[in-house]
C-alpha cells in the first residue's frame, strides 16, 4: 500500500498530466484505485471528458436480442447459459426472431444488439443467417452481433480464420461487433472464471482483424469478482495500445459483475464508490477512446445519472428487455424509453444526444 504522503504527491502529478493531456501509467492508475480523496478523481474524470464531448451525453433507440442460451463454455459468473436439452435451454429460429422484433420494434429502432451462447449444436450458417434475415426485414437498423468469443467460437467449429468468420458475417450484415467476451483481459482470471471462452490474446485478435476490416467495435470490463485492481488496470491497458494501433474502439463500457440471484445481499454487489471510481478511472486511463458508458442495467439509473459527472459521456440505449444481466441477478428495469433517457441526462445538467451506432448525432434534446 503507498503512504498516504506518497499518494497525494502523486496525484499531484496526475493532475498536472491531465492538465497538460499527457497519457496516464499503470502506476498511476495504482495511486487512482488507492486515493482517498475520490472527489478529485471523479473531477479529473469530468474535465477529461468535458474536454472531448463538451455537455453531450449520447443514448441510442435499440433492442436487445438473444438468439440463443445454449452454451457449450461455463463460465462462473452466467446465469444466462443452458445445455442442451435443459429446462429453460432455446434457440430461436431466424424467422421467430423476425416475429419477435415485429412485436417491439418501432420506426425509430436504431440498432439490435445480438449475443448469445456459443450454441455447438446449430452450425455457422444458423448465425449467418440469423444476421441475413433481419438485415432483410428491416434493413434500416444497425446490426450489432456476436462478441469477439462468439467469433473465435465460430472459428473453432467452422475452422475458418478469424478473418474468414468476420467477412461472411459481414456479407450477411453485421454492421458492428458488442465488446462482451472481454471479462477480464488476464489468463489467471480467464483459467479460473471463463476457461472455456477466448483467450486475453483471441479476444484482442478478433477486434484488431475487426478494425483492419474496416469494423468500428466496442470493449468491455466485468468488473467486481476475483481480479485485482492491477488486472483492471492492464485490461485497460491493453485495450489502449491496441486502440493506439488501430484507432477502431468507439467506448469501453466497464461492467459491474451481477451476482446469481437476484436476492443476493448488498454485500454480493459492486459498490457504488468502486462504480463511480471505476468509470472515472476508465477515463483517465483510456484517453484515445473517444466515450466511456455508464451501463445503467448494471449500475442502475440514478448512479448512472451521477456518472455522467464522472468521466461517462455515454448512458446505452432503451433495450427493451435486457436479458444476460438479469439472469445473473440485475434488479434494475428491463428496459427504458427516450423519455426516460432524456430525463435522466437533463437531470445531471447535461445534453441528451440520441445517436446512432456509431455515435452520429440523430437528434439533440437541448
Amino acid at each position: 500500500m503507498i503512504k498516504e504522503k506518497t499518494i497525494e504527491k502523486n496525484m499531484q502529478n496526475i493532475i498536472d498530466k491531465v492538465e497538460a493531456d499527457e497519457p496516464l501509467s499503470f502506476e498511476d492508475g495504482i495511486t487512482l484505485y488507492q486515493s482517498p480523496d475520490l472527489l478529485t478523481v471523479l473531477q479529473l474524470a469530468n474535465k477529461v471528458n468535458l474536454r472531448k464531448n463538451g455537455k453531450n451525453v449520447y443514448f441510442i433507440e435499440n433492442m436487445a436480442l438473444y438468439p440463443t442460451n445454449v452454451c457449450e463454455a461455463k463460465c462462473a459468473f452466467c446465469g444466462f447459459r443452458r445445455d442442451p436439452g435443459e429446462k429453460g435451454a432455446y434457440t430461436y429460429s431466424p424467422a421467430e426472431l423476425v416475429e419477435m422484433v415485429k412485436a417491439r420494434i418501432t420506426d425509430t429502432t436504431r440498432e439490435f444488439h445480438i449475443v448469445g451462447g456459443h450454441n455447438h449444436t446449430v452450425s455457422f450458417d444458423y448465425y449467418l443467417e440469423t444476421i441475413a434475415t433481419l438485415k432483410k426485414h428491416f434493413p434500416n437498423v444497425t446490426i450489432k452481433a456476436y462478441t469477439a468469443a462468439e467469433i473465435q467460437f465460430f472459428s473453432k467449429i467452422t475452422g475458418y480464420a478469424v478473418e474468414r468468420v468476420l467477412k461472411e458475417l459481414m456479407d450477411a450484415g453485421l454492421d458492428t461487433i458488442p465488446g462482451g467476451g472481454a471479462e477480464i483481459l488476464s489468463e489467471r482470471y480467464r483459467q479460473k472464471m471463463s476457461p472455456d471462452k477466448a483467450t486475453t490474446d483471441e479476444w484482442l485478435e478478433v477486434h484488431r482483424i475487426a478494425h483492419s476490416l474496416g469494423l468500428k467495435t466496442h470493449a468491455t470490463m466485468l468488473y467486481g469478482s476475483i481480479e485485482t485492481i492491477e488486472e483492471r488496470l492492464a485490461h485497460m491497458l491493453l485495450l489502449r495500445k491496441l486502440q493506439e494501433e488501430t484507432n477502431g474502439f468507439m467506448v469501453f463500457i466497464p461492467l459491474a459483475i451481477q451476482p446469481r440471484n437476484p436476492n443476493a445481499s448488498i454485500r454480493m454487489r459492486t459498490s457504488a464508490v468502486d462504480d463511480l471510481r471505476t468509470i472515472a478511472i476508465s477515463r483517465l486511463m483510456l484517453h484515445n477512446f473517444p466515450h466511456i458508458k455508464a451501463y445503467w442495467i448494471n449500475i442502475g439509473t440514478q448512479l448512472t445519472q451521477l456518472a455522467t459527472q464522472a468521466g461517462a459521456s455515454d448512458i446505452h440505449g432503451t433495450i427493451v428487455e435486457e436479458r444476460i444481466s438479469h439472469s445473473a441477478g440485475a434488479i434494475t428495469q428491463k428496459g427504458l424509453t427516450r423519455k426516460d433517457l432524456v430525463w435522466l441526462i437533463k437531470g445531471a445538467d447535461r445534453i441528451p444526444v440520441e445517436r446512432d451506432t456509431f455515435y452520429h448525432p440523430i437528434k439533440v434534446y437541448n
